[in-house]
């Protein structure tokens, strides 16, 4: 399993440039890239720009991921480039897109059902608390599309993988690869999103294990806050997240995964107040929004929390004030990324990976 970094989040992304954010990725001894869209290599989807991208990975010996946007039809108007890259056709536009990437070689592409509000707190934050559409409305919409995109992705010998995203449960991405077919769609396995809804990350693995072909590989503390719990995100190795159970459950179902580190964003090169994400854990409505989610996992997932606040006060870790009044700019973005880098070359390590 080789180890490489979000191509977005890595620092300096876009005074680099995606060839020079390879060459940067490569300095820091990571194996591959994963640009979120590949209109983030390149905006117009120039085919010579987007080989010169492959290019460069080729000869660096790297891995190049990507994907396309958001699948989900009422968050898509939030993204108007989808639409602008077919010329007004958003279907035009993902085939577009959908062709661009299959010329580089790249076939396993990232989409995701919607978006996390940061100016908002607790669960309106989500999409899936929005009040002008329900969230099972929101889910059969997005199964209708991927049913429209499932003949492009057959015929270019692709999969969309839906990325275990903030607002969506393991639940429901299983169901949805299931309902259009797991021969074009897939899941992207984020280690710590599923925190944001209750799920616990070790039975959250073992339920999308078989359809997982890529990775966002991120942790994050979890702790009792007004409110209910606070979601920080941490290196790999100082959160919650059991990697050395994870990551052999994702190995075993897909030797070849390439674990991505999805670090924390450098605040130099995203100037923004450190956010204080909210998980409503007491609230009946929150709660009543997670059908799926059984009392078992519930305890497994609280117990989880218990043991980290332990941890906390025992001088172990640093509390959630105390790490937001950190600095975090290159330098210690560079950091996050070699100690969660260090963290799963160890895990591979003693797992024989």
């Amino acid at each position: 399993m080789r180890i490489g970094v979000d191509g977005r989040k890595i620092p300096e992304a876009d005074a680099r440039g995606p060839v020079g954010s390879l060459d940067h990725a490569h300095e820091l001894g990571l194996a591959g890239l994963f640009f979120r869209t590949v209109l983030d290599m390149s905006p117009t989807l120039d085919p010579g720009e987007l080989g010169a991208i492959r290019q460069r990975a080729d000869e660096l010996g790297m891995y190049l991921e990507t994907g396309l946007g958001k699948v989900n039809p009422y968050a898509t108007p939030e993204a108007p480039e989808l639409r602008a890259i077919g010329d007004g056709d958003i279907v035009r536009g993902f085939r577009r897109m959908m062709e661009a990437c299959a010329q580089i070689g790249c076939r396993e592409l990232w989409v995701a059902t919607a978006n996390y509000k940061p100016a908002f707190t607790g669960r309106l934050a989500y999409d899936r608390f929005r009040t002008d559409v329900t969230w099972a409305e929101q889910l059969a919409a997005t199964e209708r599309f991927l049913h429209v995109l499932a003949p492009i992705a057959r015929d270019l010998g692709i999969h969309l993988n839906l990325e275990t995203h903030e607002e969506i449960t393991s639940f429901e991405l299983v169901r949805l690869v299931e309902a259009v077919g797991p021969d074009v769609t897939g899941i992207v396995f984020d280690t710590a999103n599923v925190l944001q809804r209750l799920e616990h990350p070790v039975r959250a693995a073992r339920r999308v294990a078989p359809y997982v072909r890529q990775s966002h590989i991120k942790d994050a503390a979890i702790v009792h806050g007004d409110g209910g719990l606070l979601y920080q995100m941490r290196p790999c190795g100082e959160g919650v997240v059991d990697f050395a159970e994870i990551v052999p459950i994702l190995a075993a179902a897909n030797p070849d995964l390439h674990l991505t580190i999805e670090n924390d964003q450098s605040l130099t090169d995203a100037p923004r107040p450190r956010r204080r994400m909210l998980v409503e854990a007491y609230d009946p409505e929150f709660l009543a929004g997670h059908p799926d989610l059984s009392v078992e996992e519930l305890a497994a997932y609280l117990e989880m929390v218990q043991r980290y606040d332990e941890r906390i006060a025992a001088g172990e870790l640093p509390d959630w004030a105390a790490y937001a009044a950190r600095p975090f700019g290159f330098t210690e973005t560079v950091d996050y990324i070699g100690r969660s880098a260090d963290h799963l070359r160890a895990v591979c390590e003693k797992a024989g990976l």
